[in-house]
């Protein structure tokens, strides 16, 4: 059947994993104050792909001795947690990750997960690369290229009520594209900003690399990734250090393995 829409859209529930959080209005549903430890940034997040680019990037800086420490903690949004009052404060946009950084009394809201990166890796000149612009770019590539991954293919594939040939397919060749440019960059240096593992790695990795590792919709077969060997190579390597497997653990709740759950982490010994 073809919907023809109205002359004006009114609200009605589409179905589909997310239904209930959906809405077309901000602010917060509830008033609910947010947990605070005792470090200097406190972090509110869920180990979605855009929160496990900032929690990777921490675990990094402490793998790399930079003196850093943070508290992290759950927020469930299946749940509603984002549409709290305590939660809006520090995004009005209702989106994990969020990042209250209190370092030097500097009481700074930070969200979005790309501005999050930018702000600690510049914050310790670390993982910013030696080729900033390249750094640049492909950090923001994954900004724009993601959405379509995600909100586009990763929705119609797997979460909508049903499935629909056209978005699957139109999602499907463009994830497939974005695929492909990524390949051919990696053909030709070994991290996407060239010779430094940088940032940009630590927000692609977790939407393509785990895509390609099957982790991300259960659409690897689907998608054919093995046509993307060096993709495939950059998401393995990644996925082996140290720094990255705790990072994927932290503000974990979900998932069949129990020992990569980390709903909250206050301390380098909770890993333990």
């Amino acid at each position: 059947m073809t919907y023809e829409p109205p002359k004006v859209w009114q609200n009605t529930q589409s179905g589909g994993k997310f239904a209930s959080i959906n809405r077309p209005v901000s602010g917060p549903t509830h008033d609910k104050d947010l947990p605070v430890g005792e470090h200097p940034y406190q972090l509110y997040s869920l180990a979605t792909p855009n929160g496990v680019k900032v929690t990777i990037l921490f675990e990094e800086l402490i793998e790399a001795g930079h003196p850093v420490e943070y508290d992290a903690w759950l927020i469930d949004i299946g749940e509603g947690d984002q549409f709290s009052s305590g939660f809006v404060d520090v995004n009005p946009n209702s989106k994990i990750p969020a990042l209250f950084d209190r370092t030097d009394g500097a009481n700074a809201r930070i969200f979005e997960s790309g501005a999050i990166l930018m702000h600690l890796a510049e914050r310790y000149a670390a993982f910013l690369g030696s080729n900033r612009p390249e750094m640049l770019s492909w950090l923001f590539w994954q900004m724009g290229s993601a959405p379509f991954l995600g909100g586009g293919f990763g929705h119609f594939y797997a979460y909508a009520p049903e499935k629909l040939e056209y978005p699957i397919n139109r999602y499907a060749m463009e994830a497939k594209r974005q695929l492909h440019v990524l390949d051919e960059r990696l053909g030709e240096v070994p991290w996407v900003a060239g010779d430094d593992y940088t940032i940009a790695d630590m927000a692609i990795w977790p939407w393509y690399g785990q895509l390609c590792l099957g982790r991300l919709y259960g659409a690897a077969e689907f998608l054919a990734v093995q046509e993307y060997p060096n993709v495939m190579e950059w998401a393995e390597r990644i996925d082996a250090r140290p720094a990255v497997r705790r990072g994927r653990m932290v503000n974990r709740n979900f998932g069949d393995d129990e020992s990569l759950k980390l709903p909250e982490r206050h301390s380098r010994d909770d890993f333990k």
